[in-house]
């Protein structure tokens, strides 16, 4: 005998074919709802969060993180070591969308290509990018082009390097971000704080993360890629690997940070900046690695992030 056949109807065809399409869009819809639910959370963490405009203001507060009402940075608490008393620092580096703000608001006078004057004259001038250099054997030297300052700030060198509000700041000198700091009142931290900071209560260990070279990928965007770390010619988005133990992002890699104090109170001619970059080899990730630099250097790594400390 034959084997039987099996014959469906047109009607039974349509409904597994709706059913189908049903269960798709069921499991799109989880995905958005999912989606949704997450940026609720956040930004309902946000909502709760103490909003606090002053030193003053920090007396007695004891909530793990606090908004800072200038420029709208998360911070976290700091406790007090053997050389440090307890302060509060910013969770993420100073992001683009933060500085421009200041700049806006503040009127301060700012420019990537940084300024210079001449001699008895008060009027800026912008350094432009190098032009072509002159056919070989010409006998003529390459030229820079100079313009003077309008008082229009020309974010193009910067959005080619760190494109969006999310982006840490960068090409800032340690003057710009002493400028940043006492606009929303506070300040830059020594490098004893942030060394202490960097190391997010673990002792002994000579990385943000610990001592495991394995997991430098989770935590710190550095030279090449691999892990969460994708960014290979810029800086990430701030916040974009694993914080520390006290929830301090980016201390580590990304771009490095300016702190307050000299590197020599005696001299005064070098500040320090501190953490790394997204070009710096793996060593130069400790918690203990200082680069030493004038404080009026403009380079595509150089960053901050600020902290304060309640009053006595």
């Amino acid at each position: 005998m034959g084997k039987a056949k099996t014959f469906r109807s047109p009607r039974s065809k349509y409904t597994m074919i709706t059913k189908t399409y049903w269960r798709s869009m069921m499991r799109k819809f989880s995905w958005i709802l999912l989606i949704v639910l997450l940026a609720f959370s956040v930004y309902a963490e946000d909502e709760d969060l103490l909003v606090v405009g002053s030193a003053e203001e920090l007396k007695g507060i004891t909530a793990k993180k606090i908004i800072w009402k200038k420029d709208g940075a998360k911070m976290v608490p700091i406790p007090a070591s053997d050389t440090t008393k307890p302060f509060w620092m910013d969770a993420t580096e100073v992001t683009v969308g933060q500085f421009k703000q200041f700049v806006k608001q503040s009127g301060y006078e700012y420019h990537p290509q940084g300024f210079f004057t001449y001699p008895g004259s008060p009027q800026k001038f912008v350094v432009g990018e190098l032009a072509p250099n002159p056919p070989s054997g010409s006998g003529e030297l390459p030229t820079i082009e100079i313009t003077e300052f309008t008082g229009e700030v020309d974010w193009s060198r910067l959005d080619a390097v760190s494109p969006s509000d999310q982006h840490p700041m960068i090409y800032i000198t340690w003057h710009d971000a002493m400028a940043y700091a006492k606009w929303t009142g506070k300040r830059l931290p020594t490098q004893k704080e942030w060394r202490f900071a960097a190391k997010g209560r673990l002792v002994g260990k000579p990385f943000t993360w610990g001592d495991d070279q394995s997991l430098a990928r989770n935590y710190a965007n550095y030279k090449g890629t691999g892990g969460k770390d994708e960014w290979d010619k810029s800086p990430a988005p701030v916040g974009s690997f694993k914080p520390n133990g006290y929830g301090l992002f980016d201390m580590a890699g990304n771009v490095k940070e300016w702190c307050q104090d000299w590197l020599d109170n005696n001299e005064k001619i070098n500040k320090v900046l501190m953490g790394g970059g997204w070009t710096s080899d793996r060593p130069f990730l400790r918690v203990f690695t200082r680069i030493l630099t004038a404080p009026n250097s403009r380079f595509s790594e150089n960053r901050f992030r600020c902290c304060v400390s309640d009053l006595p």
